[in-house]
C-alpha cells in the first residue's frame, strides 16, 4: 500500500482532494502494536484514539505468542504527519505495550485482508458473477439456487475492486476481516 491514498468521498481526480483545511496532507499508515493478551488492553488502545477524534479504517487483533501471551494489533489509520506521530508515540508509551511499528515508513511490506460476498441473482448475472470470480480468483464456499457467497483474500485495493463489480450484479451482504500486515525480508 502507498503511504499516500486517497481519503474516503475524495475525488480520485486531484491531488488537492488529499490536503485538509490546514493545508497538510492526510496520510493512510498501517501500524501493528504489540500488547499483553489481556483484558482491557484493546479497550485502552481503542481509547486512546476515540478520545483524541482518531479514525481507525481496519483493525485486526489476535494472539500471535501463546506462552509469551502476547497479541498483535494491526491498525489502519489516517492522519496528518504530525498526527501519526502523536499516535505512535502515545500508544508507545503505553504500559502494556511492548512495540508500535508504522509498517508505512519503517519498508516494505505485505498487507491481505480476507472478505466474503454474498451475491444473489439469476441467468446472465450468476455467469458473470462466477467468471469475475475466477479473474479475481475467488472461492465459493456456498451455493444455492439463486445466490453465491464468494471468499476473496487480498489487497484491500483488491478486494474493493471486487465489491465494486459485484454490487450491479446482486451484492447483498459483505463481511471484510481487515487488514493484516507484516514487514517484508529480514
Amino acid at each position: 500500500m502507498n503511504a499516500l491514498t486517497l481519503k474516503k468521498g475524495a475525488s480520485k481526480k486531484s491531488a488537492y482532494d488529499l490536503k485538509n483545511p490546514l493545508g497538510d496532507v492526510v496520510e493512510t499508515h498501517t501500524l501493528t502494536v504489540i500488547v499483553d493478551n489481556e483484558a482491557g488492553v484493546l479497550a485502552r488502545v481503542i481509547g486512546l484514539f476515540s478520545g483524541r477524534g482518531y479514525n481507525i479504517d481496519s483493525l485486526t487483533v489476535a494472539e500471535t505468542d501463546h506462552e509469551g501471551h502476547l497479541s498483535r494489533v494491526t491498525i489502519v489509520t489516517t492522519g496528518t504527519p504530525a498526527v501519526i506521530e502523536q499516535i505512535k508515540a502515545q500508544l508507545d508509551r503505553m504500559i502494556p505495550i511492548h512495540s508500535v511499528s508504522d509498517l508505512t515508513v519503517d519498508g516494505p511490506s505485505v498487507e491481505r485482508e480476507l472478505a466474503m460476498l454474498k451475491v444473489t441473482g439469476e441467468g446472465d448475472k450468476r455467469v458473470e458473477a462466477m467468471r469475475l470470480a475466477d479473474i479475481f480468483r475467488a472461492n465459493v464456499v456456498d451455493t444455492t439456487l439463486t445466490s453465491f457467497v464468494f471468499e476473496i483474500t487480498g489487497t484491500p485495493e483488491k478486494i474493493d475492486a471486487f465489491v465494486e463489480l459485484m454490487r450491479p450484479l446482486g451484492l447483498t451482504d459483505l463481511a471484510r476481516t481487515g487488514v493484516a500486515a507484516l514487514a517484508r525480508g529480514v
